[in-house]
């Protein structure tokens, strides 16, 4: 059978014309998309429109659609909220409102749609489309437009994209702005923790959520809350004796303060909602209500819980007690590096789905499912997103947190056992030990915390290795208790202490002390370092029996290149600090003009930092050691600055990893560069150094270094029963010493020996990487002519396929 013809990615859109929209509340990373779905659309041959605010410019028309060019979204990536505006519009629910946008688009010869949104944005849409045929015969009929004119745009395609902060749209991983307002947030969190722990004080915040608890979850997660109300998973009858122990339980090991999260929408099991409405004007600072209410008597006193949950803690507890409501500061601010790219990446997908799409092909949204883009089936989501309200209405808790995906159930699951499991009283008589190997990063500590304390909650007794290997020689093990790790989620680097040092000629004296101290199991967290350290401990296994126990390795590094695992702690930490400077320097840049920067990133011979920063940054190039290069392409990319140089866009910005080519050096470049640009453009260079290692770890550093954390020592515990033979551990299997990565979809373990043949030890990279089928996007951004691989494209999932059928 014959191969269809290749398609040129630069022709798929002659003659279409695409349109894109923001609707609904705003969300950061929006204008990451939009810029996307222009450039890629242009990219393609096809012209592309602006629909300003929202629905509302659909209907209205005019000036409100207007054309796109590859200038006009230079400068958008690292803007919050959406540029081209949103509104809600009541118009576009009629008929009436619909028809208008119709005849709008049929006059423009739009016949594809992008709409950035929420679940209501994204049905309206779909309704659109279904629609589409019969608005089109009421506007030959009105003779708003001639019958060949309603031929030519016969059929609507529609792609969505879904932009809602709080994480609402089942089906999808994240949406756009999620991941932003989590950054808002902990900068909240993390203010209000200094102050909470100088007065002892116990502080209830309220963050975004008023049908999905995904952001107050993830919060509770990442700074260690004591509890957290969500409306996916009322608290059960009589929690507020639960609480009260909780909190007493905390001050007890030593915390000075207690931490409640509230999503907007929570509520108790009565229906009854937990809000923040009437403490806004009681006001915690004005203590009178406390003072005057008497005993805490919860139907006698006031119906609404918050309040109730304010007098119970500061009443029946006698703490001291504060409320924060974060509200639309949520929605602010920059986008965080990770939604700069899942807003681009989506763009990419979405262009790519329009032009693909046919009459049959139903109406999608396109999302990530780990590190993989996805085209999901648009109702068959909203459906879902619905069945979820529908499961919390009829009292169906389980299953509404099932519904909200496998990420949320595992993060309620994970939470559940750090804050609301205690301690056995027997104790199972395993010592675990815990390292960090290698260069410190930010979320070390945080997988630190959670794997001490959930083997503490095993029964287990947790040790403390101190300075890597090379404490482990030198015996500089302590126990590590429940409060010792408090606090340790918000922190950077190694509270542990870490060295770069492996086994090597300290194997004997490692051997010696694992026996001393009767350690059973050993967590080691940490880089290149780590893997390579574990594999040495395995291969001694033949001469020290002592080494004959199972043990994990938990990739850690800003650098992101231990093989086994898509994603290491740290490295969006550093993503972001990386990012963030980019937009310094390029906001430095807009007042002098004709300027290029060179910026060298960390990373070793991994080229991972330097490819995300480029896309998050909308930089012009970013060489790495991946992709080699020669001065041909170094001499291409000096004339596409050149050129570039001559648009509105007069500014250039150049990545390069810092082990990308021994010879072509960051010196090299800027000499280059500045040699080259004589009379057009001056350059100027910065190495970001240590910086990409230090800071408080982001959302998804702490997040992830928790659940990483949490599940290798249960793995751990699983793995010790499979070993105990003769009343003693004993481990030599491949199986019994692993990594614990993200692979794809999932966290998976796999034993070091078979990831021994995945990895290039001479450079410290593995020998693929998923993110380099990136590299062509970054540079298609960057207005290069070069050739997409469509090859690849995402399949349409179904998300019900499980669901009973």
């Amino acid at each position: 059978m014959a191969q269809p013809a290749p398609v040129d990615p630069t022709k798929m859109g002659v003659g279409r014309a695409i349109a894109v929209l923001t609707s609904g509340g705003d969300a950061q990373g929006m204008n990451a998309a939009v810029r996307a779905t222009v450039r890629v659309g242009l990219y393609t041959g096809a012209k592309v429109f602006f629909v300003h605010e929202g629905y509302q410019g659909l209907v209205d028309g005019g000036d409100n659609i207007r054309p796109a060019t590859w200038e006009s979204v230079s400068m958008m990536l690292q803007l919050g909220g959406t540029v081209i505006g949103s509104a809600r519009c009541q118009d576009f629910r009629s008929r009436e409102g619909r028809t208008k946008a119709a005849c709008n688009l049929v006059k423009l010869g739009i016949t594809n749609l992008c709409v950035i949104g929420g679940d209501g944005s994204l049905t309206g849409a779909n309704q659109f489309r279904t629609e589409w045929s019969e608005l089109l015969e009421d506007l030959v009929k009105a003779e708003r437009i001639t019958a060949e004119e309603a031929k030519r745009s016969s059929h609507l395609n529609i792609v969505g994209m879904v932009g809602s902060i709080d994480n609402d749209f089942c089906g999808t991983d994240m949406t756009i702005g999620t991941d932003s307002a989590l950054h808002r947030i902990m900068e909240v969190v993390d203010a209000i923790t200094t102050t909470a722990q100088s007065h002892q004080r116990t502080f209830i915040l309220e963050v975004m959520g008023r049908h999905c608890g995904y952001l107050a979850l993830v919060t509770a997660l990442a700074c260690g809350a004591d509890w957290v109300f969500i409306p996916e998973m009322p608290p059960e009858p009589h929690w507020e004796e639960h609480l009260c122990r909780r909190l007493m339980e905390q001050r007890g090991r030593g915390s000075r303060l207690n931490i409640i999260i509230v999503a907007e929408g929570a509520m108790d099991r009565d229906g009854t909602a937990i809000s923040c409405d009437i403490i806004k004007k009681v006001g915690e600072e004005n203590m009178t209500l406390a003072e005057t209410a008497g005993p805490w008597d919860r139907s006698a006193q006031i119906a609404d819980l918050f309040v109730s949950l304010l007098l119970l803690v500061s009443e029946k507890l006698g703490f001291d007690t504060r409320t924060t409501i974060l509200g639309h500061v949520q929605r602010g601010g920059t986008p965080s590096a990770f939604d700069r790219i899942l807003g681009s990446r989506m763009g990419v997908e979405a262009v790519t789905a329009l032009l693909e799409a046919t009459p049959d092909t139903p109406a999608c949204v396109v999302s990530l499912s780990g590190n993989m883009a996805v085209r999901l089936p648009l109702m068959e989501c909203v459906q879902v997103t619905k069945d979820v309200t529908i499961a919390m209405g009829e009292g169906r808790f389980e299953d509404a947190v099932k519904l909200r995906g496998k990420s949320f159930e595992n993060n309620w699951n994970t939470y559940k056992m750090l804050a609301h499991v205690s301690p056995p009283d027997m104790k199972s008589n395993i010592n675990i030990a815990i390292m960090n190997v290698g260069a410190p990063c930010a979320g070390m500590n945080a997988a630190v915390r959670s794997a001490v304390r959930v083997g503490i909650i095993q029964g287990h007794q947790m040790l403390a290795i101190h300075d890597g290997f090379e404490g482990l020689a030198q015996g500089k093990i302590e126990p590590i208790s429940w409060a010792g790790v408090g606090g340790w989620t918000g922190k950077g680097g190694s509270m542990l202490g870490t060295k770069r040092s492996v086994p090597g000629d300290l194997i004997e004296d490692i051997s010696l002390n694992i026996a001393k101290f009767n350690i059973h199991g050993l967590v080691i967290i940490g880089g290149f370092e780590a893997f390579v350290g574990g594999l040495e401990m395995v291969q001694a296994r033949e001469k020290y029996e002592e080494l004959c126990i199972p043990l994990v390795v938990i990739p850690a590094t800003v650098s992101n290149n231990v093989t086994g695992s898509d994603f290491s702690i740290g490295a969006d930490t550093a993503l972001n600090t990386i990012t963030s400077t980019c937009d310094r320097i390029k906001q430095s840049s807009a007042g002098t003009k004709r300027r290029v920067f060179i910026i060298e990133t960390a990373g070793g011979y991994c080229g991972y930092l330097a490819t995300m920063a480029g896309l998050s940054s909308g930089a012009d190039a970013a060489y790495i050691y991946e992709e080699p290069f020669s001065i041909h392409d170094l001499e291409m990319n000096v004339e596409h600055l050149v050129e570039k140089m001559k648009t509105t866009v007069k500014r250039g910005l150049i990545l390069r990893n810092e082990n990308c080519n021994a010879n072509y050096t960051t010196d090299f470049l800027f000499n280059l560069y500045s040699e080259e640009g004589q009379g057009v453009f001056d350059c100027r260079k910065n190495v970001l150094g240590h910086m990409q290692q230090g800071g408080t770890p982001t959302p998804f550093d702490r997040n992830f270094g928790t659940k990483m954390g949490s599940k290798s020592v249960l793995w751990l515990t699983d793995k010790l029963k499979e070993c105990y033979r003769h009343g003693r551990i004993f481990a030599n299997t491949p199986d019994s010493a692993c990594v614990l990565g993200m692979k794809k979809r999932s966290l998976v373990f796999q034993p070091l020996a078979e990831l021994k043949e995945q990895t290039d030890f001479a450079h410290r990279i593995p020998k693929t990487a998923w993110w380099l089928s990136l590299r062509p996007i970054l540079k298609i951004l960057a207005r290069y002519n070069i050739a997409l691989d469509t090859s690849q494209k995402a399949t349409l999932e179904h998300v019900i396929k499980k669901r009973g059928r």
